[in-house]
């Protein structure tokens, strides 16, 4: 099939979680499809290099800038008065809206997949071909929204999540199939468009041979935090883990080392309470080493949704892992013989200092996840689902005509 798959991320380099699953979808249907991509980016630019990595898997290749949402512009303030979120308002393309009415045009489309809400809304531009909304996601924005204490940010936020949640449901009556990442997720959609049916769990995955080889032996006494500190869900979990959870661990372990990866720029660290034993290495070029050398991975996140990467990629390099029930939220990972879990300050205080002092329970928890990823979390497998959603909806499309 010729698929016309609009990215609102460039997928290379797979660097953070929608990049991610993004570059391996299309890695994935490129194998039986030809793939036409579309792309916004973020950066500054995107390289010759960039372009050509994706050129691999995709006959032709497109990336525009996103614009970034400025909440003060004249766009954003006449958003108040659209149906649309503001967001969309102010960072909707033209020159995205043309190269997909022209791609339209000039090729004849099996389908359209369009991923997350930002490219949604182009997916419309093209008549009459089947449409799949990728990675449909609200869990994150009803959080914030019921987080907010303060009056005047409860009701932005509760505008937000008005807008938002009727937009999503307009939207999807538009698309023939819809994935998600997650059963949280699924029952979100089903809670907002109860007449959607055709919804694919699509969970996040890995790379299994990227994941395969020698990284270095796992270093005493250290734990490892892989993410962004930019990402508001990993900077809380940094906050709530470092100033309720490590002294803890530190009291009975002075010696721990704890490296949290990834970008903090413009990141208010100083509230973190950082001191000689906290390593903030910034933005690897490759995780795996840093991950694979500790003894032990922390994910005592509080928000957000999906399933995470972070925690999968850790059982791949046969990392120990310690979670909130959020953070292993959409895993399908047994507590106590896959991953441990644990909510409270002290239980997960103690959940890692029983991981640290138990060699036998860390060979047992690193075998065992690197079993649930092999198992059930490869990207073929996650992709899997992918391809049948997009052979029921072009089949479907087919006999309906």
């Amino acid at each position: 099939m010729k698929v016309l798959f609009l990215s609102s991320w460039f997928p290379y380099p797979p660097d953070n979680g929608s990049r991610i699953r993004i570059f391996n979808l299309i890695k994935q249907l490129s194998g039986e499809h030809n793939i036409t991509l579309l792309s916004f980016f973020r950066d500054s630019k995107v390289t010759e290099e960039r372009l050509k990595a994706m050129q691999h898997y995709c006959s032709t290749v497109q990336a525009i800038p996103l614009a970034p949402f400025r909440s003060n512009s004249y766009r954003s303030i006449l958003g108040f008065l659209s149906s649309r979120p503001r967001f969309l308002v102010d960072t909707y393309s033209r020159q995205m809206q043309r190269l997909v009415e022209q791609a339209g045009e000039e090729q004849d489309f099996s389908a359209i997949i369009a991923s997350q809400i930002a490219t949604a809304p182009y997916a419309a531009r093209v008549k009459d071909v089947p449409r799949i909304f990728e990675e449909v996601e609200l869990t994150t924005l009803w959080e914030k929204c019921a987080r907010q204490e303060h009056v005047g940010r409860r009701l932005r936020y509760g505008l937000m999540w008005w807008k938002t949640r009727r937009f999503t449901a307009h939207l999807l009556r538009q698309f023939d199939g819809w994935t998600v990442v997650s059963r949280k997720e699924w029952a979100n959609v089903q809670d907002i468009a109860p007449d959607c049916r055709r919804v694919a769990v699509v969970p996040n995955g890995v790379d299994l041979d990227r994941y395969r080889g020698d990284f270095g032996a796992p270093e005493p006494g250290t734990l490892v935090f892989p993410g962004a500190l930019t990402y508001d869900a990993n900077f809380d979990a940094m906050a709530f883990f470092l100033h309720q959870i490590f002294p803890h661990i530190k009291a009975r372990r002075p010696e721990i080392i704890l490296r949290i990866t990834g970008k903090a720029n413009g990141v208010p660290v100083d509230d973190l309470s950082l001191d000689e034993s906290i390593i903030l290495t910034g933005y690897l070029d490759d995780v795996r080493p840093t991950v694979a050398q500790s003894w032990v991975c922390v994910v005592p996140l509080r928000l957000g949704g999906g399933t995470r990467l972070k925690i999968l990629e850790a059982m791949a390099l046969g990392t120990p892992v310690v979670a909130t029930s959020k953070g292993a939220e959409g895993l399908d990972a047994t507590p106590g013989r896959d991953i441990l879990l644990a909510d409270g300050p002290t239980e997960f205080a103690e959940a890692v200092l029983r991981l640290l002092s138990d060699g036998a329970l860390r060979a047992r928890l690193a075998a065992n996840g690197r079993r649930l990823v092999e198992e059930r979390y490869s990207w073929e497998t996650c992709a899997r689902q992918l391809g049948k959603l997009l052979e029921q909806v072009v089949g479907q499309r087919a006999v309906a005509k």
